[in-house]
């Protein structure tokens, strides 16, 4: 894979060293100018490849859990349940529950869109994405996946879904996004981080306000309900004709034949 000087320098761990380089400090002007240019191409790839997919529910999970891990059927179900209510379904297009996702949305002949990244050891995009961007940078990634996002399902995870998680409920608390619901789905699993934030509001770390939309639940349906009460009622959205594609903008549909 080559780097935004070349090729790219691996770590004996095997990992790029362009995100390293990324956050070692200053560098010559030129080289920093490089990888902002590098982060823009980024961004306006995303925005217009993912400028028709409508409103999404982004939906984070585990990469690491395959078909046969019974939250692997929990989340291709919840994928079908939130594409049913309209949304497009929204992951980080990589396998394990993100993968069950997708695929769940496209079970009910929903849309299914990916933000992919690279990684030392490659993460292709799922075979369940009408539409997929990959991103270099975690940070242009989560950009997106924020960006079109008017609720967050988080099935269980790692460090990664974790970080995903606390970014949303950040992003929320400070207002930089709107109060859109988020849903925990694993009682058992999320219990010590629903702790952690009692925790919080006890030490007046965080106000217990803060955890207004947060629901924790084993139940589809119920997660179903709180979705259409917090994103789709609350934000008045509606079924609409899809807005047609520019073909002098070389933009097409998400998926072909579809307006």
């Amino acid at each position: 894979m080559n780097g935004p000087d070349g090729p790219t320098v691996r770590g004996s761990d095997g990992a790029s060293m362009d995100d390293r380089f990324l956050l070692e400090g200053p560098h010559s002007r030129w080289r920093e100018a490089l990888m902002l240019a590098r982060t823009v191409r980024d961004l306006l790839h995303g925005f217009r490849k993912l400028h028709f997919v409508g409103p999404c529910v982004t939906i984070f999970g585990s990469a690491r859990f395959n078909e046969t891990h019974p939250y692997y059927a929990i989340a291709r179900e919840a994928g079908r349940k939130v594409g049913s209510l309209g949304f497009t379904v929204m992951t980080g297009g990589g396998p394990g529950l993100m993968e069950a996702a997708n695929r769940g949305a496209r079970d009910h002949g929903g849309l299914s869109v990916g933000c992919n990244i690279e990684l030392p050891l490659e993460q292709g995009p799922n075979p369940y994405l009408d539409r997929w961007i990959t991103c270099h940078y975690f940070f242009v990634r989560k950009v997106l996946l924020f960006k079109y996002s008017y609720a967050f399902v988080v099935m269980p995870g790692g460090l990664g879904t974790l970080d995903e998680l606390t970014e949303a409920l950040t992003l929320i608390q400070t207002k930089k996004i709107q109060s859109f619901p988020v849903v925990l789905i694993g009682t058992t699993y999320w219990q010590p981080f629903v702790d952690l934030l009692r925790r919080m509001i006890d030490e007046r770390a965080i106000a217990a306000s803060d955890l207004d939309l947060l629901k924790v639940t084993d139940d589809l349906e119920e997660a179903v309900r709180h979705l259409e009460a917090h994103a789709v009622r609350a934000f008045g959205l509606r079924r609409v004709k899809w807005q047609r594609p520019a073909w002098w903008l070389g933009e097409r549909p998400v998926r072909a034949g579809r307006s």
